[in-house]
């Protein structure tokens, strides 16, 4: 584990920070297209998620080598953070840069676009605030920024408990509604063109925002943040769509009907999203111990389970009102409604895998209130995994991975076979490692 956080740490880092892939030779590296020595990537699984995995591998083994690189990780971060207070997901450390942006230190020049959108700004705050505990609070700059974040990130948040997909600062007061389906034909009017400053949970959003508030609460102690994820809950039970499909969409306006998003984004109910929901009121609960965020997932469930296609999956998005399979045709930059699945763009999800046995399972045990969530993996699992990742390992420290065309984040136009190294891989590795060596203290390192 030392010998691949050492190479990764003193020959991939780029200003502490990582994008997602890298050339064997790491003469490239790739974020959401390829990118300069000079840029970073924020969102998962770039240098967030590799300095979570430090931190795992520093409470694992108390070495002080792995907070230091989390450390320079999260300094990283610092330099990308938006005068709005999140970030984006790049940091571009060459102030002339493309992908520069509206940086709190006054280094960059662009927009000022704090993200909520896969994960970014809360990742980039999990990391601060998990540092900044690792610290014992020390690093006054850490503290600073990571508190700045979360006021900004609260200021975000609408009365009933939503999130905008971005915001520049503070939102507008909106009122408290439940949601319910258009009474307009929505395949043709009201799109909205800036529909990321409206209530999303496109992308997880809500799982991720879930999990860094419940961080923020647990380091800091500060009542504000539980009762900001009370409200992101309250938000999710309003959200749920009346019958016939009381499940949730990707995007609502402020009247919390479903709205458009992007040209192939269209207002339906989203079984991806809708199973992210579920798991995220579970997570609200078991944190909170308010049995209301419980109350509406066996509608869900059941609607869910009823709506699953022949081959097992859940569509992206189903009609509204008629629960039809809804995808898209497109030829050029033109995308149309279909419900013919025969010819799907390629660049998207349309069709999801069911985690609907799963959740169910973890609803049932919340029920009984048997929490088996916080049980680990059993260490003869662990160590299995462990050797099979030391074996995966090279002379030099790495994970070489070959693409066989699976779909990757960022979507990377990589040749068939060719090799690359991978921050998701990596990261994954370097938390097992440490989840055995924690479970297993005797095993050596």
């Amino acid at each position: 584990m030392k010998r691949a956080a050492t190479f990764y740490r003193e020959q991939v880092a780029s200003h502490g920070g990582y994008v997602y892939y890298y050339s064997p030779d790491l003469s490239r590296q790739w974020g959401e297209g390829e990118a300069t020595k000079d840029q970073v990537w924020v969102q998962p699984p770039g240098t967030p998620t590799v300095g979570m995995a430090y931190l795992e591998a520093y409470a694992a083994t108390s070495d002080k080598y792995y907070l230091t690189a989390a450390i320079e990780a999260a300094e990283a971060l610092m330099y990308g953070q938006l005068a709005s207070g999140g970030w984006t997901n790049c940091i571009d450390f060459d102030p002339h840069g493309k992908r520069s942006a509206q940086y709190r230190n006054g280094k960059g020049k662009g927009k000022n676009y704090s993200s909520l959108d896969d994960g970014q700004t809360q990742s980039a705050l999990q990391l601060l605030i998990n540092v900044d505990e690792a610290v014992e609070f020390k690093n006054g700059e850490i503290n600073e920024a990571a508190l700045f974040a979360l006021d900004a990130l609260l200021k975000a948040q609408f009365p009933n408990g939503a999130f905008p997909q971005v915001w520049k600062g503070p939102v507008a007061s909106q009122p408290v509604v439940e949601a319910g389906y258009p009474d307009y034909d929505w395949k043709t009017e009201r799109r909205i063109k800036e529909y990321w400053n409206m209530y999303t949970l496109n992308d997880n959003v809500a799982g991720y925002l879930a999990e860094t508030l419940i961080d923020a609460y647990r380091i800091y102690g500060d009542e504000k943040y539980r009762s900001a994820l009370h409200r992101l809950g309250d938000f999710l039970v309003l959200a749920q769509m009346p019958d016939p499909q009381p499940a949730w969409a990707q995007q609502y306006n402020y009247d919390m009907k479903p709205i458009w998003a992007r040209k192939f984004e269209p207002p339906a109910i989203s079984g991806g999203e809708s199973q992210d929901v579920i798991e995220t009121l579970m997570s609200i609960y078991s944190e909170t111990g308010d049995g209301k965020y419980l109350e509406c997932i066996p509608r869900a469930l059941a609607y869910l389970q009823r709506s699953l296609l022949p081959d097992g999956r859940l569509a992206r998005y189903y009609e509204l009102r008629t629960n039809k399979p809804l995808y898209m045709s497109r030829r050029g930059d033109v995308y149309n409604l279909t419900y013919n699945d025969s010819k799907l763009p390629g660049h998207y999800g349309w069709k999801i895998d069911s985690r609907l046995d799963e959740l169910e399972k973890q609803y049932n045990e919340l029920s009984r209130g048997d929490d088996r969530l916080a049980n680990p993996p059993p260490e003869a699992d662990l160590e299995s995994e462990a050797r099979r990742i030391v074996q995966a390992m090279d002379d030099r420290g790495r994970w070489v991975s070959t693409y066989q065309g699976e779909p990757l984040v960022g979507q990377p136009k990589f040749p068939l076979d060719s090799q690359y190294l991978s921050s998701d891989v990596f990261s994954r590795n370097i938390t097992a490692l440490s989840e055995y060596l924690a479970a297993a203290p005797d095993a050596g390192g």
